[in-house]
């Protein structure tokens, strides 16, 4: 089934059709960012499924995702649009040999121009708008912000040599933060928004069942819990749903039905992310009940 959803309970559904379990609240911010054309602000710690969420959205849309990777130091070149310098160099080369003269206006037409994920997105010609990801907006600098302000509040881009490019159908936005800072007011109040939170064992283990079905509901269980107790261990990296989905997808495989020590010290590689968080979890085993 494709085509957009036509309430929030659709959204859950066709969601939960494609691996993804959405609450309430997240069904509701996507339903309205479709019903509305308002951009969709996702926030929350790493691997909590806000990346996914956008991938899922595409997915149920049947739409393409055009992702946008951010970082510090992205400039509007890498997000924008940018020239070939490579094919204007040797245009340039090749009217040289041929003893003819090649007009700026020439290096810098359509055949030259490279597009970057936004304006991919601006100028999509698509039966169906794509779905643009901004990831880890907050990795990028306040500088940035205000040109995706520019360029999502108008819906175009400006090409000075080629002119203003405006889409005929603007592109589903999604923006994802781990909110490793603030970002602008000017941001938050152009978007819908949602905090996704470490969710509860319980539905944790929905969603790895959901995610797992080979791995047997004990095992399941037990995972969901030994996660959350190791969330409340003092590690730098608290594992978030994408590394209990991996884990538990690392027992499956070693065949495991039930928590013992071996078993989760074979494969902590999948849940811890440093050796100081993988010395604490062991450590911690001396005194952590399993099963």
């Amino acid at each position: 089934m494709s085509g957009v959803p036509a309430s929030a309970e659709e959204v859950r559904q066709r969601f939960e059709e494609h691996g993804y379990l959405a609450d309430e609240g997240m069904a509701t911010a996507v339903f309205l960012t479709l019903e509305l054309g308002l951009p969709l602000l996702l926030e929350g710690e790493p691997g909590v499924g806000k990346t996914a969420a956008a991938q899922v959205l595409a997915e149920v849309l049947d739409a393409p995702l055009v992702r946008l990777q951010c970082y510090e130091g992205l400039s509007a070149s890498e997000a924008l649009y940018d020239w070939n310098h490579q094919r204007q160099l040797l245009a340039i080369r090749v009217a040289e040999s041929q003893h003819h003269r090649i007009a700026e206006a020439d290096l810098f037409s359509e055949e030259f121009l490279v597009e970057r994920p936004i304006l991919r997105c601006i100028r999509h010609d698509g039966p169906r708008p794509p779905v643009l990801l901004i990831d880890e907006i907050d990795r990028a600098d306040d500088e940035f912000e205000a040109l995706l302000l520019e360029a999502l509040g108008e819906g175009s881009v400006t090409v000075p040599e080629l002119g203003t490019f405006t889409a005929r159908q603007p592109p589903i936005v999604v923006l994802t933060s781990n909110r490793s800072r603030e970002l602008h007011d000017a941001l938050r109040r152009r978007c819908l928004y949602h905090w996704l939170d470490y969710p509860e064992p319980e539905r944790v283990v929905a969603i790895l069942r959901l995610t797992a079905p080979s791995a047997g509901l004990p095992l399941i269980e037990s995972a969901a819990q030994f996660v959350g107790h190791v969330r409340s261990l003092d590690v730098d990296k608290p594992p978030g749903v994408a590394e209990a989905i991996n884990w538990v997808a690392a027992l499956s495989a070693l065949g495991a039905t039930e928590l013992v020590r071996e078993v989760v010290v074979r494969t902590l590689s999948a849940l811890a992310k440093t050796p100081d968080d993988r010395d604490l979890v062991v450590e911690s085993l001396e005194t952590h009940a399993l099963g």
